[in-house]
């Protein structure tokens, strides 16, 4: 286990926001002082299952049958497969934010140094602070235009107006909102998967037109592992607040259950509300997913579609200012994270503007380009991770002269080669792909293979130097 020591943090919070809910969470990147620190464990399991109680997590599960040829039990295996290998990611993520008190990426700084470190932090910015942030908000626009009957884009702006304030204001409310939201969230969506349950036909054929045999279940377990490991760029950014006495194995169980089972249920209710047959499941996939609902049912499913896309894109929004942050531009200390969480609710409300009238066609190439990136960027953390194990790293985190380039440059060849070879999209077919077309799309477990063994080989000897240094 590593070890943080205080002292050798040179950059902390200040003490002095606390357990205060409706205040704005100062600075940025800091490590968090233990004046500041609080919570419990227990909190994290409706921190992650809120968020995916939405309608991004039924739509995953709507993929696999709809476009991967999977019979609902074969859905359910694949989708349980994915969801539990990203929970598991979560999982260890997770238990070292109590220990050290920094977000995610900031931990990042040890596997690709400190300036590195700016490219993954990049591409979590935009994935988290864009791309989620717009992918949700459209879900959740649509969702509020078809409960109301108002147009898409006064939606669009309710739903960013409320998740970018929750964000600017920072943790403690984002962690509030996740709490509050748990309860009618679970009891409309399982109220929900009762009857689209009773309605299915679970013994179904796999839907013609599919991908269908192996490669379709690849695709099953690759999609469902890009939306349940997408949030692990951002997991200690919600534990680094609890004390450092708290049990490291409590953070991580509480946080990957919420994960997994806020996904899995949903996902495999996605995956039955096709064989209903109600509607065009690809094509307008909320009305596919409502038709078979009483009208005061489908209301109060749409109702929390909306909420759980603010739920969601409130974390987004937050992770992605942190991320962007740990870049190390210079912004007034005080406000730097609100300040870029602005930045980023205007950005994402233009990209989801842009991306209105054909929302649900990029979502499946989304969630698999979110796995490419996370599958490598996985393999360097968690081989960084078994190397540094007992080490003091403290001093590391914020020390703008450390530098890891073999770090990077695994991740830069697990990522290139993985996507050369495997990637199949409708855009770019990789060379191994197209020689073996039914293999699917296993870019993210080469590309975490081959960084994390690259990782393993040009730095055991670099950290067992510094081990020896500090």
């Amino acid at each position: 286990m590593t070890v943080a020591e205080p002292a050798d943090i040179l950059e902390q919070s200040d003490g002095t926001y606390r357990d205060r809910v409706v205040a704005v969470e100062p600075g940025g990147n800091e490590a968090i002082a233990e004046a500041d620190r609080h919570g419990r464990p227990s909190q994290l399991f409706w921190t992650w299952a809120s968020p995916n109680l939405e309608f991004a997590t039924v739509f995953v599960g709507v993929l696999a049958v709809a476009a991967y040829g999977m019979t609902f039990w074969q859905a359910v295996a694949g989708l349980a497969l994915g969801t539990g290998l990203g929970a598991l990611a979560h999982y260890f993520l997770s238990a070292r934010g109590p220990l050290h008190g920094v977000p995610q990426m900031v931990l990042g700084r040890l596997a690709f140094g400190f300036r590195g470190n700016a490219v993954p932090a990049v591409l979590m910015s935009i994935t988290a602070g864009v791309g989620w942030f717009a992918t949700n908000s459209v879900s959740g626009a649509y969702a509020l235009s078809t409960l109301f009957g108002f147009g898409p884009l006064v939606g669009l702006v309710i739903i960013v107006l409320l998740q970018t304030g929750l964000a600017f204001f920072g943790h403690n409310l984002v962690q509030a909102f996740e709490r509050w939201t748990f309860p009618l969230l679970a009891v409309i969506f399982a109220v929900t998967s009762v009857v689209i349950l009773w309605q299915a036909d679970l013994g179904a054929p796999a839907a013609e037109g599919g991908v269908g045999g192996t490669g379709g279940f690849l695709l099953t377990v690759g999609t469902a592992f890009g939306y349940a490991a997408g949030w692990t760029p951002y997991a200690a950014d919600y534990t680094r607040y609890l004390p450092a006495s708290v049990s490291t194995r409590r953070t991580g169980s509480f946080a990957s259950a919420g994960l997994f089972l806020g996904c899995i249920g949903l996902m495999s209710v996605g995956a039955a509300s096709v064989t209903i047959g109600a509607g065009d499941a690809l094509g307008d996939p909320t009305a596919s997913f409502t038709a078979p609902l009483a009208g005061w049912l489908a209301g109060a499913t749409l109702l929390a579609i909306a909420i759980g896309a603010i739920a969601a894109n409130s974390i987004n929004v937050y992770s992605g200012a942190m991320a962007f942050v740990t870049i190390g531009i210079k912004l007034p200390p005080h406000i730097a994270r609100a300040l870029v969480t602005v930045f980023f609710g205007v950005a994402g409300f233009l990209v989801a503007w842009w991306a209105l009238p054909d929302a649900a066609h990029s979502y499946e190439a989304f969630l698999l380009i979110i796995a490419y990136w996370i599958g490598p960027w996985l393999g360097v953390v968690f081989a960084d991770q078994y190397l540094r194990r007992g080490q003091r790293v403290a001093g590391f985190l914020y020390d703008r002269s450390y530098t890891n380039w073999p770090g990077l440059l695994s991740f830069g060849i697990g990522l290139v080669v993985s996507v050369l070879l495997f990637c199949n999209q409708q855009k770019f077919v990789g060379f191994a792909a197209r020689a073996l077309p039914g293999l699917g799309d296993v870019t993210f477990y080469v590309g975490f293979l081959l960084a994390g063994g690259c990782y393993l080989l040009t730095c055991r000897a670099r950290i067992a130097v510094e081990r020896l240094a500090v």
